[in-house]
């Protein structure tokens, strides 16, 4: 089994699938990665050889791209800053009290 930054990917799918089961990748740097690191996006996980997932984690390490728990982290203290600043007021009507912002109602009035 294939482990990439702490996640084990599933072994039937294809790597340029099962690289989009870490947290900071999509399809589309899934197969940017996969292209840097001269892999075939059609392999299965569980076909990958011991280089291959070394060149895939080093391209992943030489794109600097944020993933898993810095990203969540990043995520996260955005997600305060918001919350803290002033004009974040919409922001903490919608995400704290569950509720829309600019006056809409949850659930349309029944007439």
């Amino acid at each position: 089994m294939a482990r990439i930054s702490g996640v084990d990917l599933p072994r039937e799918k294809r790597i340029e699938i099962g690289l989009t089961y870490v947290y900071g990748i999509g399809r589309a740097s899934s197969n940017r990665l996969l292209k840097e690191a001269n892999v075939d996006p059609d392999t299965r996980v569980r076909d990958l050889t011991d280089d291959e997932v070394r060149r895939i984690t080093a391209a992943i390490e030489a794109d600097h791209q944020l993933i898993e728990g810095d990203l969540r982290r990043e995520v996260a203290m955005n997600i305060k800053r918001l919350q803290e600043s002033v004009t974040g007021e919409a922001f903490l009507s919608a995400v704290r009290r569950q509720r829309p912002t600019q006056g809409q109602e949850k659930v349309p009035r029944r007439p």
